[in-house]
C-alpha cells in the first residue's frame, strides 16, 4: 500500500518561540533522513494556502488556522506528487526512532492518552486521538473529507472558537464514528506526565496511569508547547524532560 516516497511536512514560526523546539525538529529530520523520507519545512508561506476570507484566523486564532493549513498542505503535496504525506507538529519529539514505524494503512492519526488531575486531585485519564501526527497515502478518502469538513465548520462559525475546534475535537468526533487507524506509538504527553518523568512528587503515578491505558509504548510524542504558555511547565523543565526521553528512549529506562 505504501507509495514510492514518503514526505514529512512541518512548520513553525521563526525565530522559534521556545529553544527546545529545535531538539524536536532535529529529531524528526534525523528520523526522516534515516528512513529515506523526503522532508519539507514550510516557512512563512504556511498560512498562505488558506482561502482569503479565512486568512484573518492566522492572527486571531493561529492554532485553528494551523489545523486547517496543515490539511491543505497535505492535500497539495499528495495531489502534486502522489507521495504518502505526513504531518508532525514542531513540538513532536521522536525519541525512539527505531520504534517509530509507520503503519501499512491508507491513513493514520495519533493517539492521545491525556493524564491530569481531576477536580478532587485524583489522577484521571482521557483517551482520544490527535492531529499532531497525521498520515495519508494515495487512495485514502479521509484527508479530503476532514479538510472540507473543517473548512465548512469555520465558515459556519465565524465567531471565537475553542482552540481544538477543528483539530483534536473534530478528529476525535469523526474517529468515534469511523474508527480510523491509529498509530499508537505517536503519543501526546501532558505536563503532569512530564513532571512525573522528572520525579516531581505531586505528579507521581502519572506514568503508571499512562502505561495502563496505552496499547503500545510511545516512540514519539507531542510535548504540548502550549503548556509553557499556560505556565504548567517552564523551558528548563521541558529541556530536562527532552534530554531524559532521548537518553532513555522513552518514559522509563530500557
Amino acid at each position: 500500500m505504501s507509495p514510492a516516497r514518503t514526505r514529512i511536512l512541518q512548520s513553525q514560526r521563526q525565530p522559534l518561540p521556545q529553544p527546545w523546539l529545535e531538539d524536536c525538529l532535529r529529531s524528526v529530520r534525523d528520523w526522516a533522513g534515516e528512513r529515506g523520507y523526503e522532508y519539507r519545512f514550510i516557512g512563512n508561506e504556511f498560512f498562505g494556502i488558506l482561502p482569503s476570507e479565512l486568512q484573518p484566523l492566522a492572527d486571531s486564532q493561529a492554532v485553528i488556522a494551523s489545523d486547517l493549513a496543515r490539511l491543505r498542505w497535505l492535500q497539495h503535496y499528495r495531489e502534486r506528487t502522489g507521495d504518502r504525506v505526513l504531518w508532525l507538529d514542531a513540538d513532536v519529539l521522536v525519541f525512539d526512532p527505531q520504534g517509530f514505524e509507520l503503519p501499512d494503512t491508507a491513513c493514520a492519526v495519533g493517539r492521545e492518552v491525556w493524564i491530569d488531575h481531576d477536580r478532587r486531585g485524583r489522577i484521571k485519564t482521557w483517551r482520544k486521538v490527535h492531529n499532531a501526527f497525521l498520515m495519508f497515502a494515495e487512495g485514502d478518502s479521509l484527508l479530503d473529507f476532514y479538510a472540507d469538513s473543517a473548512e465548512r465548520l469555520l465558515r459556519l462559525n465565524p465567531g471565537p472558537k475553542p482552540p481544538q475546534f477543528i483539530g483534536p475535537k473534530l478528529l476525535t468526533a469523526l474517529h468515534s464514528l469511523s474508527a480510523f487507524p491509529v498509530l499508537e506509538s505517536a503519543a501526546m504527553f501532558s505536563p503532569l506526565l512530564l513532571r512525573d518523568l522528572l520525579g516531581e512528587p505531586e505528579a507521581a503515578g502519572a506514568i503508571e496511569c499512562f502505561e495502563k491505558h496505552s496499547v503500545a509504548p510511545p516512540a514519539a510524542a507531542n510535548l504540548c508547547s502550549s503548556s509553557i504558555e499556560r505556565g504548567d511547565l517552564d523551558n528548563l523543565r521541558m529541556q530536562q524532560a527532552i534530554e531524559r526521553l532521548l537518553q532513555q528512549r522513552g518514559l522509563r529506562p530500557r
